[in-house]
């Protein structure tokens, strides 16, 4: 390999353990703490960041598998990067943990890029739009009404005018209740706001069937995950049978998930801490329009935001409750919804325009 222009000098991880501001679960999981793995990867005094939300064990597979297949590798080339990486992990099992660790070097190698130009990763990217659409995403099954009404509040506070609420309840044995909350949301945001549900794979096919044709009545037009994103069939089985926008598509780790989850989703997920990063992230989108489908992105939104500015089939981006909180601690530099849309680039910092506050960051540092 001929080396020219800057190298990436030094990849550092941080693992940072964080609890939630109340006990939160969905149809499938609870948890009381989230784990963000952060990487900073640098080139002279100048630091790109990136980050997944998983577990401690993706650390070590940076330091240990990716790390030296990184550093020493010029700067500008992420792609280039990105395809070592993959290589240099393929017997250790990429789906999962080690995909993690993949796209947090890949954003934090994307980062430092655009620091290193002084752009925008927007600029650097090409804008396809300005205004990045959101969603209000929460709504756990934990939450009593008072913190459903306090959530759905603030989130219109922002000018938000999408909301989305978990259902699925313990696996999908509390469909009244699911039903209630569904109602409830409904009242609370009003009629003429876009209302969404997430089963997280709870459901089995005719119990989603069943559930959505109820939901429909309640104008949900955004169904996600009714059945485990791994049942291809069942998923085309719920949308064909209704009117609600089937979606998934968060667990897709590589580019060949995404070719084969297409055929059966009304639009399609992607995560880039999950899927291979910026780089995976944007093939991912150019996959999904050549079938004529938009792309969401999941969770993580100052990671996505200045991605999905540059894409044109983006449908929006999750404002997901616990990433936000978490992301609004940790960095100087992050959005604020402004008309229900975050605006990336605007401020005109480089890279994804976040500034880590150390000595938060050190609050939360994890034993590992």
């Amino acid at each position: 390999m001929t080396v020219t222009g800057p190298t990436v000098e030094a990849l550092q991880v941080q693992v940072l353990d964080i609890p939630t501001d109340t006990p939160e679960a969905d149809g499938t999981l609870a948890w009381d703490s989230t784990t963000m793995v952060l990487v900073h990867a640098r080139c002279g005094d100048i630091t790109g960041l990136g980050w997944t939300y998983g577990a401690p064990a993706t650390a070590r597979v940076i330091t240990g598998q990716l790390r030296d297949t990184v550093i020493g590798r010029p700067v500008f080339d992420v792609p280039a990067a990105n395809e070592a990486m993959c290589r240099a992990v393929r017997n250790a099992g990429r789906p999962g943990v080690v995909a993690g660790a993949v796209s947090a070097v890949d954003i934090a190698l994307w980062d430092l890029k655009a620091r290193l130009l002084d752009l925008p990763l927007v600029v650097l990217l090409g804008a396809a739009r300005y205004e990045v659409p959101v969603y209000g995403s929460g709504g756990f099954t934990t939450y009593d009404h008072r913190r459903l009404v306090e959530q759905l509040a603030d989130w219109a506070e922002q000018g938000i005018t999408r909301f989305k609420i978990k259902i699925g309840e313990s696996w999908g044995t509390r469909e009244r209740r699911d039903l209630e909350r569904t109602e409830q949301s409904r009242r609370l945001v009003g009629d003429d706001a876009e209302l969404y549900v997430d089963a997280n794979g709870a459901y089995t096919r005719k119990q989603a069937v069943r559930v959505g044709s109820a939901l429909a009545g309640l104008g949900v037009t955004w169904f996600e995950e009714p059945v485990s994103s791994d049942d291809l069939t069942g998923l085309a089985l719920v949308r064909d049978a209704l009117t609600a926008d089937v979606a998934a598509g968060e667990y897709g780790y590589d580019l060949a998930y995404f070719a084969r989850m297409l055929p059966v989703v009304d639009c399609l997920q992607a995560d880039a801490t999950r899927c291979g990063g910026v780089t995976v992230w944007l093939r991912a989108a150019a996959l999904a329009q050549a079938h004529g489908l938009q792309l969401s992105g999941h969770c993580a939104p100052h990671v996505h935001a200045h991605a999905a500015a540059s894409i044109p089939n983006l449908r929006h981006l999750e404002w997901f409750h616990d990433h936000v909180r978490i992301e609004n601690l940790l960095f100087d530099g992050a959005f604020s919804p402004v008309d229900g849309s975050v605006l990336p680039g605007r401020s005109g910092e480089p890279g994804l325009g976040l500034t880590l506050r150390p000595g938060v960051a050190e609050r939360f540092r994890a034993r590992t």
